[in-house]
């Protein structure tokens, strides 16, 4: 299974939170299993999921394309930045990303 199958899974059958604000506040609290930013999601905003993710020992996936395309894999009409997975549902995505 590769990985755009396995996000669109965990989107449909799992509990996924989308946004930076987010993402930013499940890393810092270490509530979410699985966090994937999107290729052109701000620095900033990348630097800080990243510094809370290790802090928090949260796995980060960075996605290989746009914040378009990653909304565009998960289904949505909108771009999305960076995506939270606290419950991957019937994908394997955890074991994809390791």
């Amino acid at each position: 299974m590769d990985i755009n199958k396995a996000i669109r899974i965990a989107v449909d059958s799992g509990k996924v939170d989308f946004g930076v604000k987010s993402a930013l506040r499940l890393a810092y609290s270490g509530e979410a299993r699985l966090i994937i930013i999107a290729k052109n999601c701000p620095k900033k905003f990348k630097e800080d999921i990243t510094y809370y993710s290790k802090l928090s020992k949260t796995q980060v996936y960075e996605f290989n394309g746009t914040s378009v395309e990653l909304g565009s894999v998960c289904g949505k009409p909108f771009s999305i930045s960076a995506l939270s997975i606290h419950d991957p549902g019937n994908s394997n995505i955890l074991e994809l990303v390791k």
